[in-house]
């Protein structure tokens, strides 16, 4: 019974997106407010079906109903419980259900806090927010039904795909959800505003904060979708240049675009244009993310569905919301202001300068993703696009990008002093070439584009600290003034800081884990040693271990210093999975610092066993300096000026068309 309540639950929703996605926007365009008032209540009972819904499914999965499709397919009695919940969206039917109910949580957070929002624009935003959640209730409905019963009931579910039982599954997709359908609330607001054709200061400073909340979920959803990627698949790297990673990188590219042209029209009421394009172009490119995992397109890890009819589907929502939203967007362009004039050398023109190459470098990312399906469509040609046209073509234009962004926040709004700033930043400069020396030092002359690379993160780190050395005034003033100054700085200006310094520490883990790592693949027997960097491993043998719902092989190798010190375990092991009769191979990983030796096990050969040790220096900067972007982008959202909101607007009470006629 559970899950026909799930089901009516969905049905319920759909009826009550479509009340929220027509009555509301009529009540706009009538100046009613009674229909207008409609749009909160219906988001919030949306919101409440879709959660009672999910709440059905997680049930199931947990109770093991081998009546539910769903379950058999994912699902296995043996299998831990919290993969059971995990389980219910590491599957199409199940990972939609958690897209519409994130969207439906934005939804009925939009409803909840935007009492200082006009009327007219709170109704068309929600309005907008219901067409979206609309269409994708009903592909879940009526293409991937979670819900959908199998009679007889099998005794025994067929489990979930390995690769997808950990702990990343339990945090990976619900971050890149949050990140992927954050951005519907920009979007909402965007169409919300060419609909009206009103576009001001108030409207980003409404719309920066989702922005933000966004972009924050979808840095910790792809952070934390690299590490289980490196550390479950055995392959020793962090990225692949996978079609299906670019989709999420893609809007995290424009979305940070978004963010600092949000700022610019918030602050100089300039770039208005192009911040509602911008909202446009990133939930388009989140949309066309969900649909490349999810028509069959592709052949990836990472993709749930092969069925061509779901794909024709998605394709259609893309085409309906993608091409409706540019096509008003080209109908009200000519009737939007373009805003305030600034110098190119000011801080508006940073980043404006920042924007260009972010969107740049996100098109190239298009480009190399997408050409390979359609060169086989219009020739039937196969090709893949690997990571040597990626790291040439992104790259470059990332340097220029890089080098830039310590200027932007020390160059005043306007117009700017580019000497001045340059002369603030001659110590960090002077610090990041003293960092390449030190690179070059210690390896070779050879080593100059790692060399280049560390200096770049250096000039990143110590330029950010610069901008809070200048505002505060050290060294020029006395100890107290600059501490008071440091106290009252607004939070922004810190998260904007330590953003900016995990994007160097980030780029400071892949210089150096791409140049100096190693990789050394040998057969090994018991008591055999190997040098990984400083360090020595012995091979100390195998032995069987039984899991919940696997067994496994599992190898153990001490690992010492250069001094015979004991350091600790590293055990891989590879695992095979009954109920799937599927192997995997299970990474073993030591920490050392920042550092990593990362070992995977290969075939046995006679007595000894393939294996393949890696040395991964500093790598784990990597990750840490993603949540340095992480924090400092919640420091950002804790700024006062963000928590007060846009300032509250005399409002008039809108006369309802009834109350109107009877005056």
């Amino acid at each position: 019974m559970t899950v026909e309540i799930g089901h009516f639950a969905l049905v319920l929703a759909l009826a009550l997106t479509l009340v929220q996605s027509v009555v509301p926007l009529i009540g706009a365009r009538r100046r009613d407010a009674q229909l207008m008032s409609v749009a909160v209540p219906t988001a919030i009972a949306s919101f409440a079906l879709i959660f009672l819904a999910s709440l059905m499914l997680v049930h199931a999965y947990v109770v093991s109903d081998f009546s539910v499709l769903n379950v058999v397919e994912n699902s296995h009695s043996q299998k831990p419980l919290i993969y059971k919940i995990t389980g219910v969206w590491g599957n199409h039917e199940g990972s939609m259900l958690l897209w519409v109910f994130i969207l439906s949580l934005f939804s009925m957070l939009v409803a909840a806090f935007s009492g200082n929002l006009p009327e007219t624009l709170r109704a068309n935003v929600l309005a907008v927010q219901g067409w979206i959640a609309s269409a994708f209730l009903a592909f879940i409905i009526f293409t991937s039904n979670p819900f959908i019963r199998i009679v007889p009931a099998p005794l025994e579910g067929g489990d979930l795909n390995p690769v997808l039982q950990d702990i990343g599954l339990a945090i990976h997709p619900p971050l890149l959800y949050l990140g992927y359908v954050g951005f519907s609330v920009c979007f909402s607001f965007a169409v919300a505003a060419l609909i009206e054709g009103r576009l001001d200061a108030a409207w980003a400073r409404w719309v920066r904060p989702w922005a933000l909340v966004a972009w924050i979920f979808l840095t910790g959803g792809i952070a934390v979708g690299s590490y289980w990627a490196y550390y479950e698949l055995g392959w020793g790297g962090w990225w692949f240049w996978d079609p299906v990673e670019n989709a999420s990188f893609m809007p995290w590219l424009v979305g940070s675009a978004l963010l600092h042209s949000a700022l610019v029209m918030e602050k100089r009421s300039a770039l208005k244009i192009w911040t509602v394009l911008l909202s446009i172009l990133t939930f388009s490119l989140s949309l066309l993310g969900t649909f490349l995992v999810r028509s069959g397109v592709l052949t990836s890890v990472h993709s749930f569905a092969t069925d061509p009819g779901r794909g024709l589907f998605i394709l259609s929502i893309l085409a309906i919301f993608i091409g409706g939203s540019l096509s008003l967007f080209a109908l009200r362009v000519q009737s939007l202001t373009a805003g305030g004039l600034f110098h190119p050398i000011s801080r508006e023109g940073a980043l404006v300068f920042n924007n260009l190459f972010l969107t740049t470098a996100a098109a190239t990312v298009l480009v190399g993703t997408l050409y390979p399906l359609l060169l086989e469509v219009l020739t039937g040609d196969k090709i893949s696009v690997g990571a040597p046209f990626f790291n040439m073509t992104f790259g470059p234009l990332m340097v220029p990008l890089l080098f830039a962004v310590p200027f932007g926040p020390l160059l005043a709004w306007k117009r700017g002093d580019l000497y001045a700033v340059s002369q603030r930043l001659m110590v960090a400069f002077a610090l990041s070439l003293a960092a390449a020396a030190i690179v070059i030092w210690q390896t070779s002359a050879s080593a100059l584009l790692a060399a280049f690379g560390v200096g770049l993160g250096a000039w990143l780190i110590f330029g950010s600290l610069t901008d809070i050395w200048v505002k505060t005034g050290i060294g020029k003033v006395p100890a107290t003034t600059a501490f008071a100054r440091f106290r009252g700085l607004p939070r922004s200006i810190f998260g904007t800081a330590l953003a900016h310094i995990g994007l160097g520490v980030t780029l400071l883990g892949i210089v150096s884990v791409t140049a100096f790592g190693t990789e050394n693949v040998l057969v090994m027997r018991p008591g055999d040693t190997a040098k990984v960097a400083h360090y020595t491993v012995r091979f100390d043998g195998l032995r069987p271990v039984t899991g919940a719902n696997y067994t496994e092989t599992r190898a153990s190798f001490t690992l010492n210093d250069s001094k015979g010190r004991n350091l600790g375990l590293i055990e891989p092991a590879k695992r095979f999975f009954p109920s799937r009769q599927m192997p995997t191979s299970e990474s073993g990983i030591k920490t050392l610092f920042f550092s990593q030796i990362y070992i995977a096990l290969g075939d046995e050969q006679g007595d000894g066993i393939v294996v393949r040790l890696w040395w991964k220096p500093q790598v784990t900067l990597i990750w840490l300096g993603a949540l340095a972007m992480m924090l400092g982008g919640t420091l950002s959202l804790a700024d006062r000026r963000l928590r007060v909101g846009a300032p509250s607007r005399a409002r008039r009470s809108v006369p309802s068309s009834r109350s109107g006629a009877t005056a």
